[in-house]
């Protein structure tokens, strides 16, 4: 059995553990980000004082194993209507914030959420620390909040937390003990950088001997890595974690038609391309997306599976 640690948040990491929990020959570990601020996680957070559930929710539905109609992960993903009392919330960020009640911790609902859904594999936060995200911008600008990160026109230069954030020490072992470490799939600097920021989590994975693995996003994120190549990712985790953080970068190579990629383009968010001929990586390319039916650009769970199962095959 091989131990993958995955290391993200957000609906991105979920495409990539829905496919990745029916590999056979694998234990694996999501260490997720908490430092979500918007919708309902940050008014819960806001609240009760609490760490960020919202990315652990969507990780613990995507991992779920025998919920075959799919019941409870639509109840934990259902948004209330309207804005006052529960409207605007997730009945599953609720269920979240009463089982912290009833088993007197973070991780304590977590774990009974994992064995309502029988998960497959493990959750682990990246910390137990309510943390603010911050960026600054390439101008200077301070922004406070991970929402408020992606709304601005501007360049971040980097995002970084005001205060000491003391890591979980779950995610330090299992990172110490893998066999295989996978960033993304996710927003670069408000679902990956999260983590690594924390500098015992990037100074864990510094020290590990084995293959770390980047899956690029297909697309750029407006407000996040506007006019950023495949290698200005890089360069990115490089900036906030370690020098070579990276052994191996997927590249999705899929035909996108150009109605879909006229539709995106008005949103300014457009195809990552390799640029450069020479890298200190390696680059697999293959096709790992489709699209929905709202023609939105969503990663296939199974190719992402397949992507993963090849590179195990060839450690």
């Amino acid at each position: 059995m091989k131990n993958i640690v995955v290391i993200g948040g957000g609906t991105g990491l979920s495409s990539m553990l829905m496919g990745m929990k029916s590999i056979q020959s694998a234990n694996i570990t999501a260490i997720v980000t908490v430092a979500d601020d918007g919708g309902s996680t940050g008014r819960i957070r806001d609240i009760y004082n609490v760490p960020a559930v919202g990315d652990i929710r969507h990780v613990l539905c995507a991992m779920a194993q025998d919920d075959e109609n799919h019941l409870f992960s639509d109840l934990m993903n259902y948004r209330f209507e309207g804005d006052k009392d529960i409207g605007g919330h997730n009945l599953g960020n609720l269920i979240f914030l009463a089982l912290m009640n009833l088993t007197g911790s973070f991780i304590g609902a977590i774990q009974a959420i994992s064995k309502v859904l029988k998960v497959k594999g493990t959750i682990v936060p990246s910390t137990l620390d309510i943390v603010t995200l911050y960026a600054m911008m390439k101008d200077g600008t301070l922004v406070r909040g991970e929402k408020n990160i992606p709304t601005l026109d501007n360049s971040i230069d980097h995002v970084f937390y005001q205060k000491k954030v003391t890591p979980y020490l779950p995610a330090i072992q299992a990172i110490e003990n893998a066999d295989i470490l996978i960033y993304g799939i996710g927003s670069l600097y408000t679902s990956i950088m999260p983590n690594l920021i924390i500098k015992e989590i990037s100074e864990a994975i510094q020290r590990t001997t084995c293959p770390h693995i980047y899956f690029c996003n297909a697309m750029s994120q407006p407000g996040e890595t506007d006019n950023y190549s495949m290698e200005d990712h890089i360069r990115a985790i490089e900036k906030h974690a370690f020098k070579n953080p990276v052994d191996l970068v997927v590249v999705d190579q899929s035909y996108i038609p150009q109605s879909i990629l006229d539709k995106y383009a008005h949103m300014n968010s457009y195809p990552i391309q390799v640029q450069e001929k020479e890298h200190s990586y390696q680059i697999l390319k293959r096709s790992m997306i489709y699209f929905d039916e709202k023609g939105r650009i969503r990663h296939d769970p199974k190719a992402v599976r397949e992507v993963v199962e090849e590179i195990l095959k060839a450690l």
